[in-house]
């Protein structure tokens, strides 16, 4: 999950053009509910890969202070909001990253989120990748902005000099989401030059707007073929049956086009991509929302590292409320 100084455009051509999805039927394997992520996820206390003003903490201090708790059917996890942290200090706020114990390649994962963390120099994530083998083993990031500024942003980053990426078209989804490609140097996956991303083009994927309408559902598809990901609002007017049910079985041929389409024109999926474990954390600042350019642009006050050290108050909406993530397989 790195960050970038992102640079928008539409291509403009026809939808005719994108790459078809071969889409199925699955199954599900998992249903993380409540208390039950506890059991499928690991609390990583691990210094920060992406340089936040940020301290992750273990499970234990997480629980002691209040950044996680759950009941049968809701899951939290969140940022310290009551702590003024010392400029001089090399530890910054405290938050949470955690892992899943289980790792996927060809799958889909359902993720019910009725609120992301929100607030100037915060930098919520919903990503899949294999940690010990990045970047070889490849990311896809599902949910992901900062400074609550624009929407959210559907990426893929790969090895080196990988997965040339050539994009016919931008997607307008069955609810008339429409996304755009993101380019960042060249029109490819490489970590170096940030990755390969979409931006899901509707304020209601991320954010404020996100959280003011009751959050939403999150999909992502993964086949050794393509990678696609889909996003409806909890107030959208089409949302398939088996999405908001959370049902047994999902069929995404009935999912509609979705916000992010990465086929495997020019790339080899198996070859690139490891299977992934699935990570959700809050970061603070950092090599993202962190970047001066960024964060002012975000129309934050004074610099990201003060504004996170001296404004505890200002992250009592950093929080993740998660109803449910459904494995399918």
């Amino acid at each position: 999950m790195k960050g970038a100084f992102w640079i928008s455009f539409r291509l403009m051509a026809i939808a005719s053009t994108i790459s078809a999805a071969l889409c199925a039927t699955y199954s599900r394997s998992e249903n993380i509910v409540g208390t039950g992520f506890y059991d499928s996820f690991n609390f990583e206390a691990i210094t920060d890969p992406n340089h936040g003003r940020v301290n992750y903490v273990n499970k234990t201090t997480a629980m002691s202070q209040n950044l996680t708790f759950a009941s049968a059917n809701t899951f939290i996890l969140r940022g310290d909001w009551k702590t003024v942290i010392n400029d001089s200090s090399t530890t910054g706020r405290n938050s949470v990253r955690i892992r899943s114990n289980n790792a996927y390649t060809t799958h889909v994962a359902v993720f019910d989120i009725v609120h992301i963390p929100q607030g100037c120099g915060t930098w919520p994530a919903i990503w899949e990748t294999n940690e010990a083998n990045w970047p070889n083993g490849g990311e896809v990031d599902i949910v992901e902005g900062v400074n609550d500024q624009g929407n959210d942003q559907v990426t893929l980053h790969t090895v080196a000099g990988q997965a040339l990426w050539m994009y016919d078209a931008y997607l307008t989804d069955t609810n008339g989401v429409r996304s755009t490609v993101v380019i960042s140097g060249q029109l490819n996956c490489d970590t170096s030059v940030n990755g390969c991303g979409v931006n899901v083009g509707q304020a209601s994927s991320f954010g404020p707007t996100f959280n003011a309408d009751g959050g939403g559902w999150y999909a992502m598809e993964r086949t050794n073929t393509f990678i696609n990901v889909w996003f409806w609002s909890r107030k959208a007017t089409i949302v398939p049956a088996d999405v908001s049910a959370g049902g047994t079985t999902v069929n995404t041929s009935n999912w509609g086009t979705p916000v992010a389409n990465f086929p495997n024109t020019t790339c080899n999926f198996p070859q690139f991509f490891d299977a992934h474990n699935i990570i959700i954390n809050l970061n603070f600042c950092g090599d993202f929302a962190g970047q001066a350019s960024v964060y002012a642009s975000s129309g934050c006050p004074s610099t990201c590292k003060s504004y996170v050290d001296n404004n505890p108050a200002a992250f009592g909406n950093a929080y993740f409320w998660i109803n449910s993530i459904n494995i399918y397989q």
